[in-house]
Formats: C-alpha cells, structure tokens, sequence
C-alpha cells in the first residue's frame, strides 16, 4: 500500500525538499491549496458565496517549533477574521485549526494551544462564526477533546473532528453527540498503528457509517465529510431516518476535489461546506491529500513526468 509510504514521507525533510523542487509540484499544489495570502484566498470564498456553498478555512502549518511561531499561526488567523469581516462573509466562512500549530507539542504545550486559540475563537464570534479544532494523529487528541470542552463553556459553537479509523471514535461520538454540538466525521489521514487504529479499507468505512449513525441519532450538529458517492448516500438515508430536515447537518469536502458535487449537493437544498487550506506551509497537508487517493498520486506523477 503506498498511503503509509507517503504519509511517511510528509514527516520527511529530505522528501519536502525533493518534492518542493520538482517542475510539475506547483500546478498540483494549485489544485488543492487556494492561494498563499489572505488576499489569494478571498475571491475563492465569495465565488462559493454565490453557488450557495459555505467554506471553513485552513491555514496550513503543523510543524511549529517555536512559541513565537505559535503565535504567528495565531496572528495569521486573526488577520483572516478581519478581512471576513470587511467584507461580511463571516456568515460564510468558518475556520478550522489544527492545534500543533498553536504550540500544541511544545513546552506546556496544551496550556499554550488553550492560550493561542482562545482569541480567535473569540474573534470568530464576534462576526458570527465559528472555529472548528481539527484532528491530528491519537497522541495528540485527549488534549484537543479538552480544549475542546474547555472553548465550548463560552462559546458552544466550537465544534470538533473525529476519525473513522480510531478504535476509540465510536466512543467519543456517542460523548459528543449531545445537543449545541458539532461534529465532523472524517476517516483520518494520519499514520497510525494497528493497535488504535483499523488498517483496512473496508472496516474503517464500516466504522464511518455506524459513527455518522451515532451523530445523525444524536442531538447535536453533524458534519460528513467524506468525497465516497456511498457513503454520503448513506448519510443522506440515515439523516432521513433520524428524522433530520436537510439544514439539520452538513456535508464538507475538500477544495479541487469532485467540485461538481459540491454544486449539485448545495442545489438539492443540502448545506455543503468546501474546506479550503491557504498558506505557505503546504507540504504536510499536501502530501495527505496525496496519501487518501491513489488517483491523487497519480495526477502528481504525470504532472512531474509532463514538467521535468
């Protein structure tokens, strides 16, 4: 299977300089980061605006080593709830961070995450949004599951990702399918070992379904996010038999990915949300996208091969 390989591979220094210099990286990189800036990534938010789409947005970097990188990564999203408030798309657009890039793995790394996403969590709703806290590989998620609860005492629409491959997800959506809270349900793009984590293909979609169940039965928000024609039929069945109207949970994909069902989602009247990564640290989330499909893979490979 080449999913480990190149998820091994985007813990690599040696591959991100390989990678980052070959002739065909960019045009893929365009295809799945919208832009560098905050000025890049505007024009992409309102032309969703205008398909009926909604956006939460990414800026991409994990790998921080320092406090004061910590608080750049802070400061980065910050600068972009000022300009969604300029221009009064904070309706639109929500936001997703991951909290390594808050500090998370340093020194007093979980107090310091707390400190850094506090503000902007604050900032978010104060021009009616709202900041969604990615999920990073295991060792890191008993710190984001209580900062999660912790940001939710003040501001309850803080909502949290969990992942299909974990052993212990079924457990944390039945704990967070409760009324005010959302949830995104994703399988996972991280390396992990067989003893937390399902390897094959086919448990792990099980495992997908009988969570996105829990949620669709609970009482709080869910969001599915997933690109497999099957399963968002399915979720679309279990909403129906939950009872749920169709604002009553969202769909999310990724930005340059099936952007056709994007469209014909939002025009059955269902919520569709693109996540949309931004920044110039794109290496690690790049290389996870490549990681998740093999078709991915392949449109890099000819892009190199066409380019070199």
């Amino acid at each position: 299977m080449l999913a480990p390989v190149i998820l091994a591979a985007s813990r690599s220094d040696k591959m991100r300089r390989f990678i980052s210099a070959a002739p065909g990286t960019k045009q893929v990189v365009d295809r799945f980061i919208a832009g560098e800036t905050v000025d890049q990534v505007v024009p992409i938010v309102e032309d969703a605006a205008d398909k009926g789409l909604e956006v939460t947005l990414d800026v991409v970097g994990e790998d921080i080593t320092t406090p004061a990188q910590a608080e750049a990564a802070r400061d980065a999203y910050l600068e972009l709830v000022e300009r969604l408030k300029a221009l009064d798309l904070g309706p639109r657009a929500e936001m997703s961070v991951k909290l390594s890039m808050f500090g998370q793995a340093l020194e007093n790394g979980h107090e310091l995450a707390l400190a850094n996403v506090r503000p902007v969590v604050e900032a978010a709703a104060a021009i009616g949004t709202t900041v969604t806290l990615d999920a990073e590989d295991h060792t890191t998620l008993d710190s984001m599951f209580a900062i999660h609860e912790e940001l939710r005492k003040d501001f309850p629409q803080t909502g949290c990702v969990i992942q299909s491959y974990l052993f212990r997800t079924e457990d944390d959506a039945r704990r967070l399918a409760a009324a005010g809270s959302r949830v995104r349900i994703v399988k996972g793009a991280y390396k992990e070992p067989a003893s937390v984590a399902y390897q094959d293909k086919a448990e792990i979609d099980k495992a997908y379904v009988r969570i996105t169940r829990i949620l669709m039965e609970g009482a709080g928000y869910p969001m599915i996010g997933s690109h497999d024609p099957r399963l968002i039929a399915i979720a679309q069945e279990l909403g129906r038999q939950a009872g749920r109207k169709l604002d009553e949970y969202e769909f999310q994909m990724l930005y340059g990915i099936r952007s056709d069902e994007h469209v014909r989602l939002a025009a059955e009247g269902h919520r569709m949300r693109v996540y949309t990564a931004y920044g110039t640290d794109w290496y690690g989330y790049f290389m996870r996208r490549l990681a998740e499909k093999p078709a991915n893979l392949l449109f890099f490979g000819r892009s190199i091969l066409t380019k070199g």
